[in-house]
């Protein structure tokens, strides 16, 4: 049988609402509410770290970011870790990579490639294409900026950005002269904020297109500053949802999409400044809650799962969809052999570790979401051996997490079943099993 072409499509804070095929109203996503339809929706989808760099190195390498020691940004993938790509260039894929990198610079280390080329040994085994930028939010803007080729020589580039970070896959497809199977990762940065604009920048005329949009649930009476920016945040999305209609008329055109594997998803959300002094870093459901579609050979058929899914179940999926057999340390469960029915049990929760704003752990189930935090630096600290209660939302009641029972004596049952599940989850990450206190003792109570 003929090996599957792998193409991942990854946005960057985009929350799962933004598309249609989650409840959006706008005509935000219609190739990829199109492709939901083809293929599988997964509702129940989390980030494993609401932050840029370590939820890109859980992905590269299958490992927890405190594994893998890339626990905030500005961390670099070690050289001493079997990434994704290396794996599928051993089972002789040709491996591409364009857009947002983000694991390459370590200041501390003087490893500062933000606006340089990042070198051959730090671009994690991507070694047959590469037009990317370290920190594409510093070499670009919503319209224009600039990335490096295989042979560290900028190219800039005219236009929206998402539109020419998509060209440059499209460049890879009509490119290629070998027969054999590709692997071919997207990073996008939309629909990041523009860090030295401090707003978010759509595609013009995306405030007047998207003015009427109805305000999510956890958003809906709050302070931050979606009012200003999120007409523009869903023109970010619906600009990547152009692009991967052109990405799939490429593969159909090319004669590739019928032995293709499709999947899109973001690194993590966006609460807009609601939860904390910015947009992510917590572990609320605005910025842990992420869009997932599969579609593709094992995936057809239209069909929406409930289970509780984490990033890290997506790269050992990736490798499983090559037929790459799980390599050791990598965590996560296929989601191919899920929706064939050959996997035995599932797991009813899913892990997230929160850094840089905090030493935060947080566990979700479809019912719970219970959140414990250290009395530590987030950006100098990965871990801790106490860490005090913050969070207990009862999501059947409270979907937008509005009501925190954290204190509320009624719930202490429930909160001690959440800790023994969270501590759980912490072992099996190579965490050392720590001390959870109430947050009645907690530093910053009262």
């Amino acid at each position: 049988m003929k090996r599957r072409n792998i193409v991942f499509y990854f946005s960057d804070q985009q929350r799962w609402d933004t598309l249609g095929c989650y409840g959006q109203k706008l005509p935000v996503t219609p190739h990829l509410d199109e492709l939901a339809r083809e293929g599988t929706r997964f509702e129940n989808a989390f980030t494993c770290q609401p932050v840029c760099g370590p939820a890109r190195a859980c992905l590269q390498s299958g490992m927890y970011a405190t594994q893998t020691g890339c626990y905030r940004n500005d961390i670099e993938l070690p050289l001493d870790i079997h990434p994704l790509a290396t794996h599928f260039r051993q089972a002789g894929y040709e491996t591409a990579y364009v857009g947002k990198w983000h694991l390459a610079s370590n200041e501390n280390k003087g490893l500062c490639y933000a606006t340089k080329a990042v070198p051959e040994e730090r671009r994690g085994g991507y070694l047959d294409y590469w037009m990317a930028a370290d920190v594409l939010e510093f070499t670009s803007h919503g319209y224009n900026g600039y990335v490096y080729d295989g042979q560290g020589q900028k190219h800039e580039f005219i236009g929206y950005r998402a539109d020419c970070i998509n060209n440059y896959a499209i460049d890879f497809l009509h490119q290629r002269t070998r027969e054999d199977p590709f692997f071919l990762f997207i990073s996008q940065i939309e629909p990041h904020h523009q860090n030295d604009h401090h707003r978010f920048e759509g595609p013009d005329g995306s405030k007047r297109r998207f003015a009427g949009y109805e305000v999510p649930g956890d958003l809906v009476g709050t302070q931050g500053d979606w009012r200003e920016n999120y007409p523009d945040y869903l023109g970010q999305c619906a600009s990547l949802d152009a692009n991967v209609g052109r990405l799939v008329d490429t593969l159909k055109e090319t004669g590739e999409w019928e032995n293709t594997i499709f999947i899109y998803t973001s690194d993590h959300g966006s609460h807009f400044c609601t939860r904390n002094g910015e947009y992510k870093r917590s572990c609320h459901d605005g910025c842990t809650h992420i869009p997932l579609i599969v579609c593709g050979p094992g995936f057809e058929g239209g069909k929406v799962r409930e289970e509780m899914v984490s990033l890290l179940d997506l790269p050992v999926t990736l490798l499983d969809c090559a037929g790459i057999p799980k390599p050791e340390g990598f965590a996560g469960n296929s989601l191919l052999r899920l929706v064939r029915g050959e996997q035995a049990a599932w797991p009813d929760s899913v892990f997230m570790q929160i850094s840089e704003s905090q030493v935060g752990r947080a566990v979700r189930t479809r019912d719970w979401k219970y959140s414990v935090r250290a009395d530590a630096d987030g950006w100098n600290e990965s871990c801790a051996d106490v860490y005090y209660e913050e969070f207990l939302y009862d999501l059947r009641s409270d979907p937008h997490e509005r009501n925190n029972l954290v204190q509320d004596a009624r719930y202490a049952k429930v909160r001690q079943e959440m800790a023994e599940r969270l501590l759980r989850h912490m072992e099996a990450a190579g965490e050392r099993r720590p001390s959870i206190r109430p947050a009645a003792d907690s530093p910053w109570n009262g």
